[in-house]
């Protein structure tokens, strides 16, 4: 390729509206072309690479014995009635209509149709175990799309779906994914890490999803020092804690006229804020007392996990408490709610730590006031129900008991979920099995974010000059670049020359042929971020020399044929 006949059109000015590094160097390299709120118009140059990694997804699966189709990404209503997510799934999905005044919707995961060509198409256990993928467009009609295309609406995603006569074949083949998603982010040279997940709106038995680790990435890891425990925040366990200690210190109410937050508390009363407990109200479906108002109680250094908190029983569309029924129920404003003595009766959830409190304080259901010294058994009931609802923290013991807990950020690019019988059950998806039993399914489910992986690349390999790409991903691997401004046709001939060695050697190579200067030359080639670059000149002609950088060097290097094509892996 010859960049004087290729459309590259980069940017010095960074776009106002980009809020992170990938958008802001996806924009200025010209890779990306806004059409409307969370639209985007791929360049030629950004399709280079997004092609480079969905190649490797290709290969990946096929090697892993996945069998590729397409489905259609507009989707019939009846379908998605089948399993309940017409309403189920939420706004994301964009529905539409036809001239028929038939509905349909723009798919955002394949779940329905590929459960329907199962069941069409598959007869006897003898055509399982098999798995089906596409790479294809999805749309989820974001409330905000931001990020570039880390978040758009619409996306290009790999999403394979296996079919199963057992939950053990289904595991077998769900740890065949994680293999192959392992072999696939390996191959892309990211830093990546598998972490156990909440399956959210997909649903099923068991996930994990794949992080590209980067600073900027919006999810929270949970990482064991120890042991390869790892888990999204949402889903990391809490260590059980230790068992309570007996009371030393009566119940007594102190004054907190302003002090609303359990820092402000701790502070006033001069106490570490781990003797603090944190009253969140909810309201859920009838609990275990016939009341749908339920307090959930944490330390006060600690966070409420909304993901754990609404597995549990009656809670799985609880809502924040309105102020009327806090007052209804306790008989207090926000910022003073407490367990002890609430006006009508009320849940208690108490997270496992808190259960094994002693003397802590708590707000007095009464404004300006809490209670310090609180003991369970002896000031209020043992709570209605404990459990692990908090969020992890950095230094908490692993759960596995193998070391502590660290915390980092990380990108989802992908995730693979044990489904069980959710879709196939609803949509009657069944086999003969050896017995000429009908059998429903089992199903297995794998998506992977082709878009995504090109932005988290980019949040992961940057620098103040541009893009840094992993090798297998760069639109070219490298470049040669043509200083020749007295247009001596020597010059002209060795870059040709070179350029076509290393074509025929299999690197991917660009000849920089454009007849620039070689500052905007080498600030275009730094920013779309060409892992290599050599530059062909009459003074390095002369010395029998070409200038090589790597796109990570600091200096250049003058190096002979031999010297340079053995920098490159030729030979």
């Amino acid at each position: 390729m010859r960049l004087s006949r290729f459309h590259l059109n980069t940017s010095r000015e960074t776009p106002a509206d980009a809020e992170i590094v990938s958008h802001q160097l996806m924009l200025r390299a010209g890779m990306l072309r806004k059409l409307g709120a969370g639209l985007y118009t791929w360049s030629p140059l950004g399709l280079r690479v997004m092609r480079k990694v969905e190649a490797i997804v290709r290969e990946e699966m096929d090697r892993a014995g996945a069998l590729e189709l397409q489905m259609p990404t507009v989707q019939p209503r009846e379908l998605w009635e089948e399993t309940g997510r017409w309403e189920k799934f939420g706004p994301q999905l964009l529905k539409i209509v036809d001239r028929k005044r038939a509905e349909y919707c723009y798919a955002p995961t394949a779940e329905e149709v590929i459960t329907d060509f199962a069941r069409n198409e598959l007869r006897s256990y003898k055509q399982l175990p098999v798995n089906f993928y596409q790479i294809h467009s999805k749309f989820r009609d974001e409330i905000r799309p931001r990020f570039g295309v880390m978040r758009a609406r619409e996306f290009l995603m790999k999403d394979a779906y296996s079919f199963h006569l057992s939950p053990t074949d289904m595991e077998r083949e769900y740890h065949n994914m994680h293999a192959a998603y392992s072999r696939i982010f390996t191959r892309l040279q990211l830093k990546f890490r598998a972490v156990r997940a909440d399956s959210g709106a997909i649903g099923g038995d068991a996930s994990q999803e794949f992080h590209v680790l980067a600073d900027s990435g919006e999810d929270a890891i949970a990482f064991c020092d120890g042991s390869d425990y790892a888990a999204n925040l949402e889903a990391a366990q809490a260590a059980a804690p230790g068992p309570r200690p007996a009371a030393t210190a009566a119940m007594h109410r102190v004054d907190t006229p302003t002090q609303k937050t359990c820092e402000d508390v701790a502070a006033l009363l001069g106490i570490p804020l781990t003797r603090t407990v944190k009253s969140v109200a909810l309201m859920g479906d009838d609990t275990v007392k016939g009341c749908g108002f339920v307090l959930a109680l944490v330390r006060g250094d600690h966070a409420v996990n909304e993901i754990k908190l609404a597995k549990l029983p009656g809670l799985a569309a609880y809502r924040l408490a309105s102020e009327a029924e806090i007052l209804e129920h306790l008989g207090s404003e926000p910022g003073f709610l407490g367990p002890v003595k609430p006006v009508k009766p009320i849940t208690v959830i108490a997270d496992r730590e808190v259960a094994a409190m002693a003397d802590f304080v708590v707000g007095a259901n009464a404004v300006g006031f809490h209670l310090a010294g609180v003991n369970w058994g002896r000031d209020l009931p043992e709570p209605d129900a404990v459990a692990d609802i908090r969020n992890v923290v950095e230094g908490d013991v692993s759960p596995d008991g193998s070391g502590k807990l660290g915390i980092a950020r990380g990108i989802e690019v992908g995730h693979v979920f044990q489904l069980g019988q959710k879709y196939a059950q609803a949509m009657q998806a069944t086999v003969l099995d050896e017995a000429g039993k009908a059998q429903v399914m089992y199903m297995g489910c794998y998506g992977i974010g082709v878009t995504r992986i090109v932005a988290a690349a980019i949040e992961q390999n940057h620098d103040a000059n541009g893009i840094i790409w992993p090798l297998p991903m760069a639109p070219w691997q490298v470049a040669v670049c043509i200083i020749n401004p007295k247009n001596n046709p020597e010059v002209a001939a060795a870059a040709e020359s070179l350029y076509h060695e290393l074509h025929t050697a299999g690197i991917d190579a660009v000849l920089d042929d454009r007849g620039l200067r070689p500052g905007p030359m080498f600030s275009d080639i730094e920013l779309i971020g060409i892992p290599h670059r050599v530059v062909v000149s009459e003074r390095g002609l002369a010395a029998g020399t070409f200038e090589y950088r790597g796109r990570r060097d600091t200096e250049s290097a003058a190096l002979d044929h031999g010297a340079l094509l053995a920098r490159l892996g030729v030979g």
